[in-house]
C-alpha cells in the first residue's frame, strides 16, 4: 500500500515537473520571440537611416565643401568654416573638461568613496548626465551670453565642457573602481606616496577606460546643436577668434535642413555624412581600446 502510494506521489511530482519545464520553455520561447522583434525593429530603423545618409551624403561629397565657407541660397559653396568651428571648440572643450573629471573622478574614487562631499558631488554628476542639453546651453546662455553681451565660441566651449566633464567623472571612477585593491596594497608595501600609486598604478591599469570615457564623451558633444544655438550661434564666415560667433556643423547642418534651397539641403546632407562618419568612428575605437584591455 505505501509502496504503490509513493509511486502515485512520484509520478504526480514527475507530471508537475514536467508541466513546470514546458510552462518555462513556452515563456522563453514568447521573451525570445519579442526580443528578437525588437531587435530587428531597431536594426531595421537604423539600417534605413545609415543607408540615407549615405545615399544624399555621398552625393553631396566634394572638394570645394572643405576648403569654402557656408554659401548664400541657390549659390555653390562648402562647410569649411562649420568643420573649423565645430573641431575647434570640440577640441577646447575636450581640453578644458577631461582634466576637471579624470582629477574629479579620481578623488571619487581614491580619496572620498563615502564622505558627505563624495556624495553630493555624485548626485550633482548624475543631474548633469541626464539634464537636456538645452538646459546646459540656456544656463551658458545667462552666465556667459548675457554678461558678455554676445554670442561667442568660447560661450559654446564652457557649454560643451559642461557635457564632458560628468561622463569623464562617471567613466574615470568606474574603472578605477575596477582596479584589483591588491596593485594598491603591494605599491603602498614598497613605501610608494599615494599620488605616485594613483598616477603610476591605478590611473595605468585604467586608462584604456579612462580613454574610452574622454572619447564618448567627444563622441556625444560632437553633435551636440542645442547649447550651440544659445552659446555660439552661428557664422556664415571664416572665424578664429572664439570671443565672436562661431559656426559650428550641427547648427549649420540645423539650418540648412530645414531651408526651401536645394543647394542648402545637399551641404546639410554632406554634413550629416561627415558627422555620422567621425562619431562612428569615436565608438568603434572606443570598442576597440576597451576589447584591447
Amino acid at each position: 500500500m505505501s509502496t504503490s502510494r509513493s509511486l502515485i506521489q512520484a509520478e504526480a511530482s514527475a507530471s508537475l515537473r514536467a508541466a513546470r519545464y514546458h510552462q518555462r520553455k513556452r515563456l522563453n520561447r514568447v521573451a525570445l520571440t519579442l526580443s528578437l522583434a525588437a531587435m530587428f525593429f531597431g536594426v531595421f530603423w537604423l539600417i534605413w537611416i545609415l543607408w540615407e545618409t549615405l545615399r544624399l551624403g555621398l552625393s553631396g561629397l566634394s572638394l570645394t565643401l572643405f576648403t569654402e565657407m557656408t554659401p548664400a541660397p541657390n549659390e555653390e559653396g562648402g562647410l569649411a568654416n562649420a568643420l573649423w568651428g565645430s573641431l575647434v571648440m570640440v577640441l577646447l572643450a575636450t581640453f578644458v573638461g577631461t582634466p576637471i573629471g579624470v582629477m574629479a573622478g579620481v578623488y571619487l574614487a581614491e580619496y572620498d568613496r563615502r564622505g558627505w562631499l563624495a556624495s553630493s558631488t555624485r548626485f550633482v554628476n548624475d543631474i548633469l548626465l541626464s539634464a537636456p542639453s538645452i538646459v546646459i546651453g540656456l544656463f551658458v546662455y545667462g552666465v556667459v551670453v548675457v554678461r558678455m553681451h554676445s554670442f561667442s565660441g568660447l560661450a559654446g566651449v564652457v557649454a560643451l565642457a559642461l557635457i564632458v566633464i560628468p561622463v569623464v567623472i562617471r567613466t574615470t571612477e568606474n574603472m578605477l573602481l575596477l582596479v584589483p585593491a591588491g596593485l594598491r596594497e603591494a605599491a603602498y608595501a614598497l613605501g610608494t606616496p599615494k599620488w605616485k600609486v594613483i598616477s603610476l598604478v591605478t590611473l595605468r591599469a585604467a586608462r584604456a577606460g579612462v580613454i574610452t570615457g574622454v572619447l564618448l564623451a567627444v563622441a556625444r558633444i560632437a553633435g551636440e546643436t542645442a547649447p550651440l544655438l544659445f552659446t555660439a550661434l552661428n557664422n556664415q564666415f571664416w572665424n578664429a577668434d572664439i570671443t565672436k560667433p562661431m559656426a559650428s556643423l550641427p547648427v549649420t547642418i540645423f539650418k540648412f535642413a530645414m531651408s526651401p534651397y536645394e543647394n542648402w539641403q545637399r551641404l546639410a546632407w554632406a554634413g550629416v555624412f561627415l558627422i555620422t562618419l567621425a562619431v562612428l568612428g569615436l565608438n568603434i575605437l572606443a570598442r576597440v581600446l576597451t576589447r584591447q584591455k
